[in-house]
C-alpha cells in the first residue's frame, strides 16, 4: 500500500464504478505500477502535476504519495467525483480535481491558476480513444517551451512506437514522430501488461517520457504540421508527387529545403521536415 486509503478494488465496488469504453477508460488498480509511472514522473517534489483522466485515482494516490506539491486532475466523468473527493480529504490542500475535457482546457492555464509555484509536469494513463489527439494539443501549444519540463503518459504501445520513431523504423514514422521529435526528446519507459489494467485491453501499453527541447529548431508549426501531413497522407509515393497539395510546385519547394525530390516521406528525417516548413512557409507568404 502507498497510503493508509482503502484498496482500489474496493473504492470503485463502493462508488459503483465500472470503465467505459465511450470514455477510453482502462482502470489501473496496480498500486505497485502506478507507484512505478509516479516514480518515472518524478523527484516530485515542489512539483505542480496535471493528470488527465483520473478514474478512481491511483496513479493521483501515487502521485501524492510521492511527494508532489500539487495534482490537478481532470476527469470528464462526475460519477468518479466521490472517489477524488475521498483522496483530496486525505491529502488536505494537494489536490485539485477540475471536471471537464482535457481537449477544451488548456493545462499550462490550469498550473498558473492552481499551481503550487514550482516546476510543472504532465503524468498521465491517458484515455485512449483522445489520447494521440491530447498529445498533438499540448505540443503545438504556443509559446513554447510550454510551462511543463516533463510529459510521462502512457499510451498504447503502436502509438508509443510512432511517437519515438525515426527514418529507421520507417514502418512507424509519420506525422507524429516529426512533431515529437521537433520539440521534444522522446523515449519509452517500459511497457504494461494489458494484464494490469481493468477491463484489460486488447493490446499492451507502454510508458512514455517526453523532455521538451527548450530550442526547437525555428519553423512555424502549422506549416509543418500541413507538410508531414501531405507527405506521410501518400508514404508511397515520391515527394514530388506527394506534395502536390500544398500550393507550391514541389520541386520548387524541395530544392528551396535542399530535399532529393525522389525521396518518399519516410526518409526525411526531423530536420529535412523543418526545411520543408521553412521553405513553405517562405513561397507562400506574400508581401502586404
Amino acid at each position: 500500500m502507498i497510503d493508509d486509503l482503502p484498496p482500489l478494488r474496493e473504492v470503485v465496488a463502493r462508488h459503483g464504478l465500472d470503465a467505459r469504453k465511450s470514455l477510453g477508460q482502462n482502470f489501473l488498480f496496480d498500486l505497485n505500477l502506478t507507484g512505478r509511472i509516479a516514480r518515472a514522473a518524478g523527484p516530485l517534489e515542489d512539483v505542480t502535476v496535471v493528470e488527465v483522466g483520473p478514474g478512481p485515482g491511483g496513479l493521483t494516490r501515487a502521485l501524492l504519495a510521492g511527494g508532489a506539491a500539487r495534482v490537478i486532475a481532470v476527469e470528464r466523468d462526475s460519477r468518479c467525483a466521490p472517489a477524488l473527493a475521498e483522496i483530496a480529504e486525505r491529502y488536505p490542500g494537494r489536490l485539485t480535481v477540475i471536471e471537464g475535457d482535457a481537449l477544451e482546457l488548456d493545462p499550462a492555464e490550469l498550473v498558473r491558476v492552481h499551481g503550487a509555484g514550482g516546476p510543472a509536469r504532465i503524468c498521465a494513463n491517458l484515455p485512449y480513444n483522445v489520447a494521440t489527439a491530447l498529445l498533438v494539443k499540448w505540443l503545438e501549444a504556443e509559446p513554447w517551451p510550454s510551462v511543463f519540463d516533463r510529459y510521462v503518459l502512457m499510451f498504447q504501445r503502436e502509438v508509443a512506437e510512432r511517437i519515438v520513431a525515426t527514418p529507421a523504423q520507417r514502418a512507424d514514422y509519420g506525422r507524429l514522430g516529426v512533431l515529437c521529435g521537433w520539440r521534444t526528446r522522446a523515449r519509452i519507459l517500459f511497457d504494461v501488461s494489458p494484464a494490469a489494467f481493468t477491463p484489460p485491453p486488447k493490446v499492451v501499453s507502454s510508458v512514455v517520457e517526453l523532455t521538451p527541447n527548450p530550442e526547437p529548431p525555428p519553423c512555424d508549426r502549422q506549416a509543418l504540421s500541413k507538410v508531414a501531413q501531405a507527405a506521410f497522407g501518400q508514404r508511397r509515393k515520391m515527394l514530388r508527387q506527394s506534395l502536390k497539395g500544398l500550393g507550391v510546385k514541389p520541386e520548387l519547394l524541395l530544392a528551396s529545403a535542399g530535399i532529393v525530390e525522389t525521396l518518399r516521406a519516410e526518409e526525411v528525417d526531423v530536420a529535412g521536415f523543418v526545411a520543408l516548413a521553412r521553405a513553405l512557409r517562405e513561397l507562400t507568404v506574400r508581401p502586404d
